[in-house]
């Protein structure tokens, strides 16, 4: 069968770096690092004392008093939303609601409601008194389920829990369900919010997290010779997806057009990635194949980069791997130099700044580079420290997750 094309409609975004898309992509051009210390708890015992938390954002003007029914992944879900679907304009008449799907990524769910919960349980006299609303606010899937009651969107609805790849598999799926024709618009995304003190304990028990306490504005160094590790982000990212035809005859702003993606399995180590890279190299080689496309038309990859010494090796040889000699000629860059790493929300962020680069003609940056690894090749254009301008074709998005979680998603200009 002849596959539907899908073009992308809406964007919205609670970031580090802002509350709103348009702050949170002013920030990645600018360079601007997300990165503070801790303030959602007392960080004081802890070996990493730093994350880049969202900022200013205050859930009960938000929300009202159905805030206290949400766990703070949830509600970044939300007010991404919000702004895609605004942005896209599936909140004006004329849209057929049982046709818009909402398929939604997190890595960890709502965390934060369990810490809260069993901890009141275990300081308390051991009589259960349990919040109604604890298990609503804490399984993973809410956040999509939300949403379509919200907006009253009656398609395919649904969570994705890969690691940290979760929303770039959101992604995947909601790509294939337009253009298989099982739905015509996806409200499609990503949000965690794992900033507590099991979450950070749990990271930094396994060594993952930089413990650079004295300097966290430049503790996130993806490639850079010293980098020790990634620094830990929240928030939410939404993209609506929309079959092309309905969007051109309805008028829709489009952003660029969604031609590729794939998956693919380490099979190698629980937590660690496949040093030479190989799962990373095949998913972006059947992205390609996915697409259409072959690696000298892609212009820039946004890659996982997480600043942690095996992954960005591992990513760099699979780059080199696919890409060849044409690897040379990209922008490569790493978003979470600025953002941090927000678990099952970064593919969806990432591809943010993909679409948003192919509209802008601006690459992002890789901030915080100050000596070069002897390991990583000097020759790639990482783009180091400062935005470059470049007319992009086509960009393309690396997500890997514990557990050997391999996502990679392709945007092209129309």
């Amino acid at each position: 069968m002849e596959l539907k094309r899908v073009v992308v409609t809406g964007l919205g975004a609670i970031s580090p770096l802002g509350n709103t898309l348009a702050a949170t992509w002013e920030g990645l051009v600018n360079g601007v690092s997300g990165a503070a210390p801790i303030t959602h708890f007392d960080a004081s015992k802890f070996k990493t004392q730093f994350a880049c938390e969202v900022k200013n954002f205050d859930p009960v003007a938000y929300f009202g008093k159905e805030a206290r029914k949400l766990d703070p992944f949830t509600q970044f879900a939300v007010v991404a939303a919000d702004e895609a679907v605004k942005d896209a304009k599936l909140d004006q008449e004329g849209i057929d609601k049982n046709e818009v799907g909402v398929v939604w990524g997190a890595g960890i769910g709502g965390i934060v409601t369990y810490f809260n919960e069993v901890s009141e349980y275990v300081q308390g006299d051991g009589t259960p008194r349990f919040n109604p609303f604890f298990i609503p606010k804490l399984i993973a899937d809410i956040a999509p389920g939300y949403i379509s009651i919200k907006y009253g969107f009656g398609g395919p609805n649904y969570g994705t829990v890969a690691a940290c790849a979760s929303s770039t598999n959101a992604l995947a799926n909601s790509l294939d369900l337009i253009r298989l024709g099982k739905a015509t618009v996806i409200v499609t995304g990503g949000s965690e919010a794992a900033i507590v003190e099991p979450g950070v304990g749990g990271f930094s028990s396994m060594k993952a997290l930089s413990t650079r306490n004295d300097d966290p504005k430049t503790a996130s160094r993806p490639y850079d010779k010293n980098r020790d590790g990634f620094v830990m982000g929240e928030g939410g990212a939404c993209l609506v997806l929309e079959e092309y035809e309905h969007a051109k005859k309805r008028g829709a702003h489009i952003y660029c057009e969604v031609v590729g993606s794939a998956y693919s399995g380490d099979a190698y180590h629980l937590t660690a990635p496949h040093p030479e890279g190989e799962g990373a190299a095949r998913v972006m080689a059947n992205a390609l194949r996915d697409a259409s496309l072959k690696p000298e038309d892609i212009d820039y990859v946004n890659t996982h980069g997480t600043s942690t010494p095996l992954g960005d090796k591992g990513e760099i040889k699979a780059i080199l791997k696919v890409f060849g000699e044409h690897a040379y000629n990209m922008n490569i860059s790493s978003t979470k130099s600025m953002t941090g790493h927000l678990l099952g929300a970064t593919g969806a962020l990432e591809a943010i700044a993909c679409v948003k680069a192919i509209e802008e003609g601006i690459v992002p940056p890789t901030i915080n580079h100050f000596e070069d690894d002897p390991e990583i090749d000097s020759k790639l254009n990482l783009t180091f420290n400062k935005a470059q301008k470049r007319n992009i074709k086509a960009a393309l998005s690396n997500t890997f997750g514990f557990g050997g979680h391999n996502s990679t998603v392709i945007f092209k200009a129309l």
